[in-house]
């Protein structure tokens, strides 16, 4: 399992977005309330990282490398001509849905991964010097290793750390939000990969997500 610094630093910058992002609506009495863009911040930084490390944990597992990046915009259309010279960041999309709707509306998905197989999956699997790739159901699996990653945070945070200190139920709530935004079949991002990787793997995500949005806001 590998991580560079590059990687940490998107982490950070993921946190630190989503933490803002989560800070609206701005009212007269929580536009200098740093402490609950501090509070939004960690909470964000434990979610992501656990779930950038279960899909580490997962590749390593299936002999491949998880490399973290901001999600990006590739086209703004289907032909050849109509896409970017330059892959477009999407890091700015929360701040702007929070902006526009002064916090009604928010958007979580700034990240997705790349994965390229080890030298030993490729050595062992199909000889030394043949090529060899991830097909589309190891990326899916790796995607939604990260997604239950969160929901268990999310039980872990509501059965147990709640019962220390109630905010922790909010913990759980982000990390079950973390988690169904991730389904999102858009662009590049970890719901696209699951989608193409085994439709009946994003339903069953995508009900099992439902049942614990359900529980959480419906208790």
């Amino acid at each position: 399992m590998e991580f560079d610094w590059k990687e940490v630093g998107i982490i950070f910058l993921a946190a630190i977005i989503l933490g803002i992002t989560f800070s609206f609506p701005i009212t007269a009495e929580t536009v200098f309330n740093y402490s609950l863009i501090f509070y939004f911040t960690l909470f964000f930084l434990v979610i992501i990282a656990v779930n950038v490390i279960a899909k580490k944990i997962m590749a390593y597992l299936l002999e491949a490398n998880v490399k973290t990046k901001l999600w990006e915009v590739y086209f703004f259309g289907f032909r050849a001509k109509e896409h970017f010279n330059k892959p477009l960041p999407m890091i700015w999309v929360p701040l702007l849905f929070s902006f526009l709707t002064n916090g009604f509306l928010k958007w979580i998905p700034v990240l997705e991964f790349d994965v390229t197989p080890r030298v030993e999956r490729v050595s062992r699997r199909h000889g030394l010097y043949r090529f060899s790739e991830m097909t589309e159901w190891h990326i899916a699996l790796i995607a939604v290793v990260g997604i239950f990653a969160n929901l268990l945070l999310a039980i872990i945070g509501y059965f147990g750390l709640a019962t220390i200190n109630p905010i922790f139920e909010s913990f759980a709530l982000w990390n079950i939000f973390y988690a169904s935004w991730c389904l999102l079949p858009v662009s590049s991002l970890d719901g696209t990969k699951i989608f193409f990787g085994s439709r009946v793997l994003w339903f069953t995500m995508l009900i099992i997500c439902a049942v614990f949005l359900g529980f959480a806001l419906y208790p």
